[in-house]
């Protein structure tokens, strides 16, 4: 039977109808509404269109943001207008079928573990070099949501005492120091300093910004400042690895985001910083790291293969 995911980002709303196998047999995207009442309405449309062509059984939404245990109400999002949202009652009603409301992350996580870079294991956890940095964790084969509904928010751990300020309202969070955004950050600094960082100033200069992709191309390219600004947030990840693995010990890390396209360029650092961050390293066994397979496509097939189930 086919299942519908929906990933609710901040700028685009995708769709597909995915198979048992996790397979995507149609995609649809639009334009996120920024009133959260055209947001449903956009969503519930969604279903419709889909539910017009196939035979459905549930529907699974992906959004970012706190869902509570009963994956029923959005306590918070922070970028939609989300508190203490009844989402799945409001979509139930709209579509006429079962409706799962899974955080983004959580989603995605569990379609690596499922049907990518995980579905050889029992532990895992993922994280997502994006904006900032979201977090996903798998144990024993399910997936771990906390008392309230809302753990495995690994980004916002503390990573530095009095660091800097977290949109989540804290200081130091792991997302400040290990993000695209974070290296972004540190390539700036490196341009500031002359030297090695002469050609990211240079690409300031001519585009009057360092993005995320430009700093990836000039470390394809081997510049030494672009390496430097990915060794330096990669450092920070593998840091924090070591100490998931003292808490969870997965057997695997899977990496996804923008700056995991950069593969072995990126896990090298972040493997040594792992391996040099763990209590009792030389004793005890390791976790692997992988690069995410499923790329855009993760949050779509990951909350369509929870939907209508048990939580």
């Amino acid at each position: 039977m086919l299942k519908v995911g929906i990933d609710i980002g901040g700028t685009k709303i995708a769709g597909g109808v995915v198979d048992a196998e996790g397979r995507i047999v149609e995609k649809l995207r639009v334009d996120t509404p920024k009133d959260t009442g055209a947001l449903a309405r956009a969503v519930i449309d969604m279903a419709a269109h889909f539910r017009a062509a196939h035979e459905i059984s549930a529907v699974g939404v992906a959004a970012a943001g706190f869902i509570d245990r009963d994956r029923a109400v959005v306590i918070h999002a922070p970028n939609i207008a989300w508190h203490n949202e009844p989402l799945k009652a409001t979509l139930e009603q709209g579509i006429g079928l079962p409706v799962t409301i899974e955080n983004d992350a959580n989603a995605a996580g569990w379609a690596e573990f499922r049907f990518g870079a995980g579905r050889d294991v029992d532990h895992m956890v993922m994280l997502t070099m994006g904006t900032g940095v979201g977090g996903a964790v798998v144990l024993d084969g399910a997936l771990f949501r906390g008392g309230h509904g809302i753990g495995g928010e690994l980004g916002h751990t503390r990573f530095a005492r009095d660091g800097r300020a977290c949109g989540c309202g804290q200081n130091g969070c792991l997302e400040q120091y290990a993000s695209g955004r974070a290296l972004q950050r540190e390539a700036n600094a490196i341009a500031d300093g002359g030297g090695i960082g002469e050609a990211l100033a240079q690409l300031r200069e001519e585009n009057g910004v360092i993005s995320g992709p430009a700093v990836s191309r000039l470390v394809l390219a081997g510049d030494a400042g672009a390496i430097e600004a990915l060794r330096r947030v990669a450092t920070a990840l593998g840091e924090a690895c070591g100490g998931f693995q003292a808490v969870l010990d997965p057997e695997l890390f899977v990496i996804g985001g923008g700056v995991a396209q950069l593969g072995d360029d990126l896990l090298e650092p972040v493997r040594i910083a792992y391996e040099t961050s763990l209590p009792g390293y030389g004793d005890r066994p390791v976790a692997r790291f992988a690069i995410a397979q499923l790329v855009n496509d993760a949050g779509v097939i990951g909350v369509a293969d929870l939907a209508g189930e048990q939580v």
